[in-house]
């Protein structure tokens, strides 16, 4: 419902005699300087390469654990989603390509060729227990994948110049998150250092920064510190305990068990879940879904 509040507000807004107010906000120039290096850009901006990043960055969180070990790990159900994304794509933009062909309006091509996932992840959020938990891996996976090939459409055809150096960088920078990850490292704030330098480095190639949000989920490791049969022992002898003293110490030891046995994926998911849903989904819907 917040989702759809905020996206009749901006249509409101920008179509109201209060307009120019609206748009003199998206184009705010806000930024920063350290040293000689620094970034400049507008409000506008800085929400669809910046927080949305963020949102992207949880999204991919998300299809990672589902293609590890969730609904998607059945490589035919994820080979679905991947096929059902890339009609999704051509059959569009052939539609648009078709009705326009000869026209003024042929560039505009590749904007129908993107699926909404805000709104889809929003309207299927609407319907709560109606609608089974694989549909909604499936849509959002295939929303994902649609948005991706978008991006990559976008930086195909539509940028125009792409930087090799940063782009390079940006992998660079990446790898090393990943190696990280896969040598056991579960420190989350290395992950959001080294994302912030990846995506730095993406915005600066000329390529969407999202791709830096998806690329960087794919770094987190799922492997936990403490197998799950040892989670049941320790819990198992936690409630063994007789003397409430007893019991408090082990609550605590259990607590950090407990953290243990989450991965730093999962504990990602469930620190960042609040913040993107109301802050990065609705600044994201507020100053860029209201078009004139």
């Amino acid at each position: 419902m917040t989702l759809i509040v905020a996206a009749l507000l901006a249509f409101l807004w920008a179509n109201s005699p209060f307009a120019p107010g609206y748009f003199a906000l998206r184009e705010t120039y806000l930024g920063f300087d350290l040293g000689g290096l620094g970034l400049e850009k507008p409000l506008l901006l800085w929400v669809n390469d910046g927080l949305m990043a963020l949102f992207f960055f949880l999204v991919g969180l998300e299809i990672k654990r589902e293609v590890t070990v969730g609904e998607l790990s059945e490589p035919r159900d994820a080979v679905l989603a991947v096929v059902a994304a890339v009609g999704g794509v051509i059959a569009p933009g052939v539609i648009y390509a078709a009705i326009n062909w000869g026209g003024e309006g042929i560039g505009g091509w590749g904007i129908p060729v993107a699926t909404d996932i805000a709104f889809a992840l929003g309207m299927m959020a609407l319907l709560g227990n109606r609608v089974p938990l694989s549909l909604k891996v499936f849509l959002t996976a295939l929303a994902i994948v649609d948005d991706l090939v978008a991006v990559l459409l976008i930086a195909v055809f539509y940028t125009s110049e792409i930087s090799p150096i940063y782009l390079v960088l940006a992998l660079g920078v990446l790898a090393l998150a990943f190696a990280y990850g896969r040598g056991g490292g579960r420190n989350l704030k290395v992950f959001a250092f080294v994302g912030v330098i990846a995506w730095f480095f993406v915005l600066q190639s000329g390529v969407h920064a999202t791709v830096a949000g998806i690329l960087l989920a794919m770094t987190i490791p799922m492997k936990r510190k403490i197998a799950p049969e040892n989670l049941r022992d320790e819990l198992k002898t936690g409630l063994e305990s007789q003397r409430f003293e007893e019991a408090e110490v082990k609550v605590a030891n259990l607590e950090r068990v407990l953290e243990d046995a989450q991965s730093p994926l999962h504990r990602l998911e469930h620190a960042l879940h609040p913040w993107v849903a109301f802050w990065c989904y609705r600044s994201s819907l507020s100053l860029t879904q209201g078009f004139p």
